[in-house]
């Protein structure tokens, strides 16, 4: 027998997109060092690169074709997968590049693997194919996200991710949770829990009952929480529908279960959008379940997207969402203009809004909520809470609270934290706030420092 070491191939890899499309990325990325390929930092070094493209507005078009362009440039050997793979069949991709090995659309990982073998064949061998139960993560080691179902059965019609994607399809619960230990066991302070419709976990297989750890547990939401909270460390929600159910996940806040953290994208105000829109639950009284919710868990922070200038929306149907957002008061908001995607239902709307009009109402919006943050925040300063450790820089730490998702939110900078490391949890008082983010100093390190997050 050769004593001589086998090389591995290397694949180098780019991801876009939102954090679906990154779980995506780690899921081929886990394939790819159980099967003994390497994971290149750069193109030169790579025999193969995959990008996982996002194909949601024409500026992340934009962004996927480019990166593309530039693998290509650099490396010469692509496979192309996520969402814009699924636009038109591949043919945006083709069209663009038409010497990409191979284009596939989302959640496609056993296609991705047999374009890899086809055009880049590894031979198995057991001493580099192993891998931590936890798998391959693009994210710090302290946190990361779990996607717990694929696709949507909603048909908003500003929206195409349903066509790429496809409709709803959870995970079986004792998956969720097992990967969820494994990340846990691996050190993973935070869980970041996503999906495109995080409420609706478990309808298509009738919420069906599951079992983890030897006990019977429902694919539901509530019951999802419930097991997630159990595993001592901050549990994050993104991207919830406000059905009523979501009522029954609130105490799970208030008990300190979970985070009190809950991402509802309300997307608009005037019941008159929101029905064009077809948003769910678009009659519901959002105002008062805010104030049902915050009467449950005071402490909740609602983090929520919109988007201005939907076609026919009118300046006094914009007022409207402006009196909505002051008298909701939430805490962290993302504001969209609408854009026209390829596809989508909304652009065979009427009166479509000029972009001049559509910049100017975002601006608007941006700038009032921009008081209410910076009100909101100036409320906690003297407050003393606990936060995490993002990174270390030589005069502070860079950490957050449970009010704040990593890279979407705002952020803590503690000073006079010592002898700290990423993922370490401590108390710290509030001394200072802006529009955006939080400024504190560390109690007395031996009483604040923290391995869990309970």
């Amino acid at each position: 027998m050769s004593s001589a070491k086998q090389v591995s191939q290397k694949v180098g890899f780019v991801s876009l997109g939102c954090p679906k499309a990154l779980v995506d990325s780690e899921q081929i990325l886990t394939q790819l060092r159980a099967e003994g390929y390497e994971i290149s930092a750069s193109y030169q070094d790579a025999d193969l690169v995959v990008v996982n493209t996002c194909g949601f507005i024409d500026s992340a078009v934009e962004e996927s074709l480019d990166a593309i362009g530039e693998a290509l440039a650099e490396n010469g050997k692509v496979i192309v997968t996520g969402c814009l793979g699924a636009k038109e069949d591949g043919d945006v991709v083709k069209k663009a590049h038409p010497q990409v090995l191979a284009v596939t659309g989302p959640h496609a990982l056993p296609e991705v693997m047999s374009a890899i073998h086809t055009h880049l064949p590894q031979p198995h061998d057991p001493y580099i194919s192993l891998i931590p139960p936890q798998g391959v993560r693009l994210t710090p080691k302290h946190y990361a996200y779990v996607k717990i179902s694929e696709g949507c059965n909603h048909r908003c019609t500003f929206c195409i991710i349903p066509s790429m994607r496809g409709d709803l399809v959870s995970r079986p619960i004792h998956q969720v949770m097992q990967e969820a230990e494994h990340l846990v066991n691996a050190g993973v302070k935070e869980l970041l829990i996503i999906s495109q419709d995080t409420s609706a976990y478990g309808v298509d297989v009738k919420y069906r009952t599951g079992f983890w750890q030897g006990r019977p547990v429902r694919t539901r939401l509530t019951e999802l929480t419930q097991a997630l909270g159990s595993l001592g460390v901050w549990v994050r929600l993104h991207y919830v529908y406000p059905y009523p159910h979501v009522n029954e996940v609130i105490p799970l806040m208030a008990d300190g279960k979970i985070l009190p953290y809950l991402d509802v994208p309300f997307q608009h105000a005037s019941p008159r959008i929101l029905k064009m829109m077809k948003r769910p639950a678009s009659v519901e009284n959002n105002l008062a379940r805010i104030q049902q919710w915050r009467k449950i868990c005071p402490d909740i922070t609602l983090r929520s997207t919109f988007i201005v200038g939907f076609p026919g929306e009118t300046e006094a149907e914009f007022e409207d969402l402006l009196d909505f957002l002051q008298e909701a008061q939430l805490d962290r908001v993302g504001c969209f203009t609408y854009s026209p995607v390829e596809g989508a239902v909304a652009n065979q709307l009427p009166d479509h809004i000029p972009e001049a009009i559509k910049q100017e109402r975002r601006a608007r919006f941006m700038h009032r909520q921009e008081e209410i943050s910076r009100l909101r925040l100036a409320a906690k300063v003297g407050q003393k809470m606990t936060v995490m450790i993002d990174e270390l820089t030589e005069n502070e730490v860079i950490a957050r609270s449970s009010a704040d998702a990593p890279e979407i939110d705002g952020l803590v900078y503690v000073k006079n934290a010592e002898q700290m490391q990423p993922g370490d949890f401590i108390e710290v008082q509030v001394t200072g706030s802006d529009a955006h983010d939080l400024f504190a100093v560390a109690l007395d390190s031996d009483t604040s420092r923290h391995s869990s997050a309970h």
